[in-house]
């Protein structure tokens, strides 16, 4: 004898004609598959329903083949002429039969193009070149990869997970024992963190702002991109001891020492730096718990004058319109983190909300897929 059905699920057992029932019920038949994918009228949807079905069965190995493709370096190697099999099979090591298998790979996903008796880059592989820190961010998947052959045991929280353990050791003691694994991913989070710097600047404007306090912001990449669009701009940034030597070289570098300020300290453990009159939260949120952000965002209202502005930039989930970027890809890597968790427009301005801020925007960015903004305002005139 089974145990009864929480109320919750009884509640939804079927009661009576339900449109969805019966549709999923007729497409899950085999008899009416074939009948639909015959019939004049349904032929088309079928084989395109049955497309986006197979490419979520094989995109395992899309994934793959693109990573095969950057780790030997064929992008570059492909980019300016086309090249034979035999010259990549041998700059490779691979024989020559799997190299062209390879190849052809890349041009059904769309990356190579075959240009006489070679292949070539194409628009879409030199657009993927063209991202910044894109190339570095796949080489590293491998480690995601790994965490994601049992998604199950990730779901239930079985797993010790490669990512929990991978930033913690390279931006930790793993930057001691293989400072070059550690300065080659501050370049990689450097070069994207400047990519979400441009996309929320085409986002919303930082006119009337005369003091920005960046925390948990590394390197500066992003306080040096919105520095460098706002001249008049002065700028604060607060993150952990280890990062400021990088930030403080980067502010020189980019003759911004003298209206660039790094403090160093720990927004968990300690009081944001005051007088600044708008605070940024730059990829910060979705590395942590609902109760880290809730107090982090509670410190940035106390930081902040009257008047003063809290900008959220970071991916995010689609909320009641779940969209890939966010919730199919996002939301598992934080969950391999174990950490954070990916989180929508609507539940961030919630939390701004409930912080005491007011006036709260969720603008539209127009590559969702690196960033969306959420800002708000703590109550009074400036």
């Amino acid at each position: 004898m089974t145990d009864a059905l929480p109320d919750a699920v009884s509640a939804r057992r079927p009661r009576g004609f339900s449109w969805r029932r019966w549709r999923n019920r007729k497409i899950a038949s085999p008899g009416f598959q074939s009948w639909a994918s015959h019939f004049p009228l349904t032929r088309g949807h079928a084989r395109r329903e049955g497309e986006r079905l197979f490419d979520l069965v094989s995109g395992f190995v899309h994934s793959q083949v693109l990573y095969a493709v950057i780790e030997l370096d064929l992008l570059e190697a492909t980019c300016d002429a086309p090249q034979s099999v035999a010259r990549l099979a041998l700059r490779s090591g691979i024989a020559p039969d799997r190299m062209e298998a390879l190849c052809q790979a890349a041009v059904a996903l769309g990356l190579f193009e075959r240009v006489g008796g070679g292949y070539q880059l194409a628009a879409l592989g030199a657009a993927l070149m063209g991202v910044p820190g894109l190339v570095d961010m796949i080489r590293h998947h491998d480690v995601f990869y790994r965490d994601m052959e049992d998604p199950v045991a990730v779901l239930k929280g079985e797993k010790e997970t490669e990512l929990a353990r991978f930033w913690p050791y390279v931006f930790g003691a793993g930057a001691v024992e293989h400072p070059e694994v550690a300065e080659r991913y501050s370049g990689l989070m450097a070069e994207s963190q400047a990519l979400v710097a441009e996309e929320t600047l085409r986002t919303i404007s930082f006119a009337g702002v005369a003091r920005l306090l960046d925390v948990g912001g590394g390197t500066g990449a992003f306080l040096a991109a919105v520095g460098r669009a706002n001249p008049a701009l002065q700028m604060v940034l607060f993150d952990l001891p280890a990062v400021v030597p990088a930030a403080e070289t980067r502010f020189h570098e980019a003759g911004m020492a003298g209206r660039a300020r790094v403090v160093a300290g720990d927004f968990h453990d300690d009081p944001l730096p005051s007088g600044a009159d708008a605070i940024s939260l730059v990829r910060v949120c979705f590395d942590h718990s609902d109760d880290a952000v809730a107090a982090l965002m509670a410190k940035a209202f106390a930081a902040l004058p009257p008047g003063g502005r809290l900008i959220v930039s970071e991916p995010m989930a689609g909320g009641a319109r779940p969209d890939r970027p966010g919730d199919a890809y996002f939301a598992f890597y934080c969950m391999a983190m174990q950490t954070g968790k990916a989180r929508s427009q609507a539940r961030l301005a919630e939390m701004m909300k409930e912080a005491g801020f007011q006036g709260i925007e969720t603008p539209r960015t127009r590559r969702p897929f690196v960033t969306s903004v959420v800002t708000g305002c703590k109550p009074g005139a400036t």
